[in-house]
């Protein structure tokens, strides 16, 4: 008998048999024989307004969408946020694509509404600035250099990573301004921050998952790069805590500092002051999230947001 035919006669033999099984068996040897296909984990972490994983403003060191084992592309993400500061806002869409489960690489473009200041700007100087908006355009990428629970210890996720900015926008509104920003230290409209993040999970804190992390930041940038960049590269700390009340909803609260590379121009261009977010994330199914927040942003160029909200979507194909 030719080789081909065994093949036919074991495949019908196997048919047969497992007809020949009540429902509930033949379901049972089908499930057996058909391999086990890997479940995708929950959309965690969000995307941060820069454009990688984390909360709203602060990193986590845990990759976005980094796919099944052993394979090169994970499926790519993207979401969208707003943030509502008072007289001041800012639109942020991002998109993240993590390669071998250990870079991922992000972009963000980012509107920043300037609110009341080209009105007070004028007001005082009567000057008009030419816009009432910037665009901030953040290229990212960072390598997870250290896995959780790495050699047998209970160590960290460590990422380290570069955020490469762009404002298109405020070069423009300094030279409207005679060179008045350039004047308290503003040099570039593009500048990088170089930032290094660890994250540890802890599985039982009362009963239920605490996720905390913590960043050194080093950037010369003002209000993240919204209002451009100086000469002087400082460095600064960042963190979180997300605390997951039921498989699908995650408590969290954030906090970052600024560093205030600029001098002051009176009332128009205020220090700068660190930032910090409360916020509540529901998990909708294991693609998408949805998240509320409370956020304090302090002085903002020419006012005081102390008070302001997020709200951002995030969908994992």
């Amino acid at each position: 008998m030719k080789p081909s035919n065994h093949k036919r006669i074991i495949a019908a033999v196997a048919t047969l048999l497992l007809l020949q099984q009540p429902p509930a068996r033949a379901a049972d040897a089908a499930q057996t024989a058909a391999p086990a296909q890997p479940q995708k984990a929950p959309p965690l972490p969000l995307h941060t307004i820069d454009g990688v994983g984390g909360v709203v403003i602060t990193p986590i060191a845990y990759l976005v969408n980094p796919g099944p084992e052993k394979q090169v592309f994970g499926l790519p993400s993207i979401s969208g946020a707003f943030v509502g500061a008072g007289k001041k806002d800012i639109e942020s869409f991002v998109i993240t694509e993590t390669l071998w489960r250990r870079v991922e690489l992000g972009y963000s473009a980012s509107r920043f509404g300037l609110g009341s200041l080209p009105t007070d700007v004028q007001k005082a100087t009567g000057i008009d600035i030419g816009r009432t908006d910037v665009w901030l355009h953040n290229f990212n990428a960072r390598v997870l250099a250290l896995p959780e629970n790495s050699f047998n210890f209970p160590t960290p996720a460590l990422t380290i990573g570069t955020q490469v900015k762009y404002n298109d926008g405020i070069t423009q509104i300094d030279h409207a301004l005679g060179g008045a920003l350039s004047g308290i230290g503003l040099r570039h409209d593009l500048g990088a921050d170089f930032v290094a993040t660890a994250t540890k999970s802890f599985p039982k804190v009362i009963g239920r998952p605490l996720i905390l992390s913590a960043s050194l930041r080093v950037s010369a940038a003002d209000q993240l790069g919204y209002v451009g960049f100086s000469n002087s590269y400082r460095p600064s700390v960042e963190g979180n805590a997300v605390y997951l009340i039921t498989d699908r909803i995650a408590l969290a609260g954030e906090y970052r500092q600024k560093r205030d590379p600029y001098g002051q121009i009176g009332n128009l261009v205020r220090h700068e002051t660190d930032w910090w977010t409360l916020g509540v994330a529901y998990v909708l199914n294991n693609h998408s999230t949805v998240t509320v927040g409370y956020g304090h942003f302090g002085n903002v160029l020419n006012t005081a947001e102390n008070t302001g909200f997020a709200v951002s979507a995030k969908y994992e194909f």
